[in-house]
């Protein structure tokens, strides 16, 4: 049975979410538009309870519509780069469609594999710089006290999956920051 959302981390969660975000802005819209509508229908003007529960009906539109912004905004992974990842899938933890914000830029991650303390990212999005990436990323983490992490961004697909072949052959020890590291890799990206 296909589930409604696709969780974070997942192949297509950013395309999901973009579609969900979509529908509940509409109708969260819908329901305050036809509240005021009811509202000046039945009594003739606006100036009623009806009216006034459609505009603070308009906050969480409002703030859906933000969403909606940020997803369609933002890119995931490739279907032809899927494809080529998703052999990993079942040897490493991986993550896709991960997509990081900060202050200055934003940036669009394909693919994330992590074993060990050794987390390799791929971004096909010409305008992230991996550089930039790996350095915030290596921030969120510092500040967060995780230690002993090792992150590389890369923007080479064919790099990225020699990285990951290497990766799954090496010996790391799953070390008990990763759940911590995981947790954090989903609470700062959308």
């Amino acid at each position: 049975m296909k589930t409604l959302f696709v969780k974070k981390g997942r192949y297509g969660y950013i395309r999901n979410h973009r579609a969900v975000a979509a529908v509940r802005t509409l109708l969260f819209f819908a329901v305050s538009i036809s509240l005021y509508v009811i509202g000046y229908e039945t009594t003739g003007t606006n100036r009623n309870l009806l009216t006034i529960v459609a505009v603070l009906g308009c906050l969480p539109a409002c703030k859906s519509a933000v969403n909606l912004i940020l997803f369609l905004r933002a890119s995931g992974c490739s279907e032809a780069l899927w494809r080529e990842l998703a052999p990993y899938d079942d040897k490493l933890t991986v993550f896709y469609d991960m997509y990081f914000t900060s202050y200055q830029k934003n940036f669009a991650l394909s693919h994330m594999a992590l074993k060990g303390g050794i987390l390799y990212g791929l971004t096909e999005n010409p305008k992230c710089d991996p550089a930039e990436a790996q350095k915030h990323l290596e921030q969120m983490i510092q500040q967060e006290g995780i230690k002993n992490v090792t992150v590389k961004i890369v923007s080479d697909s064919a790099d990225y999956i020699d990285r990951l072949s290497r990766l799954e052959k090496a010996e790391a020890e799953e070390r008990r920051n990763q759940s911590e590291l995981v947790s954090l890799l989903y609470t700062i990206s959308i």
